[in-house]
């Protein structure tokens, strides 16, 4: 099963993949490819230009790869605001899209307390995304099984 896991930053979508995946799972997040990649000491939200970069290139092999496997594996993909594009192509997959929201103040609390400055405008963009698409999202705390 592929399960897409979205939502605004800091809404909780590691934890909410952490407490159902397996080990034997994949999991592709940007976040902790991105940390892979870094040198010794980067911050754990790094968005250094050049390292997201190449990070974004290897999820895209890995989401290549991973979707293969499908049927053999629970594999989860955090992606925070999929274009209609990748949308699509995700329903064609037979994806479960999971949208995780604790709700904009807790998000925005969340974001100014352990994001990077820009990460604002990121989980802004995703709250109006949701308004102009008519889309209710329903709170939901990233602990609570559904």
């Amino acid at each position: 099963m592929l399960y897409v896991v979205t939502g605004p930053p800091a809404a909780g979508k590691s934890t909410w993949i952490t407490a159902r995946a397996r080990p034997t799972d994949i999991v592709i997040d940007l976040d902790r490819i991105t940390l892979a990649l870094a040198g010794p000491g980067a911050p754990q939200w790094t968005q250094d230009k050049l390292l997201v970069k190449v990070a974004q290139r290897a999820r895209f092999a890995a989401i290549d790869e991973a979707i293969k496997h499908r049927d053999e594996i629970d594999v989860y993909l955090i992606h925070t605001m999929p274009s209609a594009k990748a949308a699509a192509r995700y329903a064609r997959l037979g994806a479960r899209t999971i949208v995780v929201d604790p709700g904009r103040e807790v998000v925005m609390q969340r974001v100014r307390d352990m994001r990077q400055d820009g990460m604002v405008a990121v989980a802004t963009r995703w709250y109006t995304q949701q308004a102009k698409a008519g889309r209710q999202t329903v709170t939901r705390q990233a602990s609570r099984a559904w």
